[in-house]
């Protein structure tokens, strides 16, 4: 996943005052706010959001087997994230990115990484592809401290979850067991924005062991945060709403006119710009995705159906936090 955009100012105050308003009529559930009542506010109800969360309400044991809790203050932790978010709501799309980019540390070939809490650590701590993840680290730091029975890695993954729920998408069971890792995994193996779809199937399915349609799903995250030039070297948002998880990547890939922007023509930080507006980008990697012609069949499912998007990314997502494990040793719950 690439780099996220700081966001601006009046966004923030703005999100801050629907959250106190929440608040006043119902503490600590304000969260939900971050990707639903805000967005309502801003950009006007939308029907895809109602859609989606029918999927987070869907009773989730079913599909996913027993479930047992790790510690009894899970909600506890959730308030912990939940005051991050309110304090700094970009948090929440570089929480996803740090939990994304330490499972994606694994090869199947080699048969090692995955997410092991080490990210802190050299060399992977100064890989150029965790450019600014030290922002998110820092910041769960307290929680990791408050919580000693959970490692970090289980609570990096716990954030993001966390985050995704608050930001209006599908509440993701959260597996946990994971280990402390003492020694850092072998850096470069992350996916490269700049490229295009032969990388991508490379590193999602020679690599990780996903196909078409999760790798669709996954990027699908790229509707939520921006790049951030002196992290990535590209610059801005993907969609107009950088805190509300929807299926508006797609939507914005399919229904934009997508041009090279010309400021970057030519550079290996080529990226491209909306003809329309001129302030969404999309990256090379994301135009691979209406380049080939499976990669577009998914996202044109995905942009007309956001409940099989959420579906999909669920098991996706389960599937990439947990690289590098037994899933069937870890245990499972949804009550956060």
């Amino acid at each position: 996943m690439a780099r996220f955009k700081v966001v601006p100012t009046i966004l923030k105050l703005q999100f801050l005052y629907f959250i106190g308003e929440r608040r006043k009529k119902k503490p600590h559930t304000h969260v939900k706010m971050f990707g639903t009542t805000l967005k309502r506010a801003m950009l006007g109800a939308g029907a895809g959001v109602g859609i989606g969360m029918a999927w987070k309400q869907q009773e989730v044991s079913a599909f996913w087997g027993k479930q047992t809790s790790p510690v009894s203050n899970l909600a506890a932790i959730r308030k912990q994230v939940e005051d991050l978010l309110d304090d700094r709501p970009q948090y929440g799309p570089e929480f996803v990115r740090l939990a994304w980019h330490s499972s994606g540390t694994y090869n199947r070939k080699a048969g090692n990484g995955g997410n092991r809490g080490t990210m802190d650590m050299e060399p992977e701590s100064k890989d150029g592809a965790n450019a600014g993840l030290g922002v998110p680290r820092s910041a769960l730091e307290q929680v990791v401290k408050a919580h000693p029975e959970m490692t970090k890695a289980d609570l990096w993954v716990l954030a993001s979850l966390i985050s995704i729920d608050a930001m209006g998408g599908p509440k993701i069971p959260f597996y946990y067991g994971r280990e402390a890792g003492k020694v850092c995994p072998p850096t470069g193996r992350l996916p490269d924005a700049a490229q295009g779809q032969d990388h991508i199937r490379a590193v999602f399915t020679e690599g990780y062991g996903f196909n078409d349609e999760e790798i669709v799903a996954l990027i699908g995250a790229h509707a939520i945060g921006g790049c951030n030039k002196d992290r990535s070297g590209f610059e801005g948002p993907w969609t107009h709403d950088p805190y509300g998880f929807t299926n508006s990547f797609y939507t914005e890939l399919l229904n934009k006119h997508w041009e090279i922007n010309p400021a970057t023509a030519g550079t290996p930080n080529q990226q491209y710009q909306d003809r329309e507006t001129k302030s969404l980008m999309m990256l090379p990697a994301d135009m691979a995705l209406v380049k080939d012609p499976v990669f577009l069949s998914w996202v044109k499912k995905y942009a007309a159906d956001e409940e099989l998007f959420f579906k999909n990314f669920t098991a996706a997502y389960v599937k990439l936090v947990n690289l590098g494990y037994d899933q069937s040793k870890l245990q499972v719950t949804s009550d956060y």
